[in-house]
C-alpha cells in the first residue's frame, strides 16, 4: 500500500491515474484537466513520454 505522506514520484516516466497526488502533479505540469489526462492515458498508455507527445509537449519538457 502506498504511503500517502510520501508524495514524491518513484517513477516519473509513468503516470499513475490511481494516485491523486500524481494526477494533481501531472494535470498541473501538463496544463490539462483530469478528464483530458485520462483520455490521453487511455489512448496511449501511462508513459509520460507518450502522453507528452500526444499532447504536443516538447520531449525535453522537464518533469521536475
Amino acid at each position: 500500500m502506498d504511503d500517502l505522506r510520501k508524495t514524491g514520484f518513484q517513477d516519473r516516466s509513468k503516470i499513475n491515474m490511481h494516485e491523486p497526488h500524481e494526477v494533481q502533479y501531472w494535470t498541473k505540469h501538463l496544463g490539462v484537466s483530469r478528464e483530458q489526462l485520462q483520455k490521453v492515458v487511455d489512448k496511449v498508455g501511462n508513459s509520460a513520454k507518450a502522453v507528452r507527445k500526444e499532447l504536443g509537449h516538447a520531449q525535453g519538457d522537464s518533469a521536475t
